[in-house]
């Protein structure tokens, strides 16, 4: 089967689990050879491996992504083994929540390490390759959170200050033929929101049910609902989408 994207080089980020796991596989359909990248080198090989046997290619990372000299060697080696850095999609990320008064800060300075820093030390060391083929695409992973949200003062700000840097960095890289999108997701069934569930003294199909009594579809979303946006916005069909936070929500709230 001919996809646009084959061969293309892909660095995903908090890509053991959930969205990142999720996005690295809908990518390696495509025929994108992926750089897998999270925290614990155990489970990025897990990733790795699935979409080697599903006849892919892919390399495993273990890295944390605020810290500029480690994102730098990984991606000079996924150059190395996989070729050049056409595709970055930042979804690295953490929660820390509780309410202002209790936060503290270091709950403060890790979210806003994980979210911000880290895509900002991805996406400057993603874009010299980019720049090169005159070609690339970045999606970086927003929340609708990023709205406001009761308990996640840290979260909510990061996800609103990658928005911000999505549409300055659609700016200044545009001319390079590189697109920049965020994609913003609503309530996800992960191991994220479970543990929120559970966080909150709630049943975690309890919980996911009583979201979804609020969503149009009546449904919650699953990571291959973001994950197939991400490979929309690489793709040629999304070539003048730029710039844009694109709400995976199941409807308007």
């Amino acid at each position: 089967m001919y996809s646009e994207l084959e061969g293309r080089v892909a660095v995903v980020t908090g890509a053991a689990r959930g969205i990142g796991r999720a996005e690295a596989l809908r990518l390696a359909r495509e025929r994108v050879r992926v750089a897998v990248v999270d925290l614990v080198q155990e489970d990025a090989d897990e990733t790795a491996e699935e979409i080697r046997q599903s006849g892919g290619t892919a390399e495993a990372y273990s890295i944390n992504v605020m810290n500029a000299q480690a994102v730098m060697t990984m991606m000079e080696d996924a150059v190395h083994r996989l070729g050049p850095i056409g595709i970055l999609v930042n979804n690295a990320g953490i929660t820390r929540d509780n309410l202002l008064f209790k936060m503290s800060e270091e709950d403060w300075d890790a979210v806003m390490g994980t979210h911000l820093k880290g895509s900002f030390l991805c996406a400057r060391t993603a874009q010299r390759y980019m720049v090169e083929q005159k070609w690339g695409k970045i999606v970086n992973t927003s929340s609708t959170s990023a709205l406001g949200n009761r308990g996640q003062a840290n979260y909510s700000a990061a996800k609103a200050g990658l928005q911000g840097f999505t549409r300055t960095l659609a700016i200044e890289l545009g001319p390079f033929n590189i697109n920049v999108n965020a994609v913003a997701p609503g309530f996800i069934d992960t191991a994220m929101t479970r543990a929120t569930a559970e966080r909150m003294g709630m049943d975690p199909e309890a919980f996911k049910q009583a979201a979804a009594k609020e969503i149009p579809l009546r449904r919650v979303g699953v990571p291959e609902d973001i994950a197939n946006v991400v490979a929309f916005l690489c793709s040629e069909q999304a070539s003048f989408i730029s710039g844009q936070v694109l709400y995976v929500r199941g409807g308007p709230n």
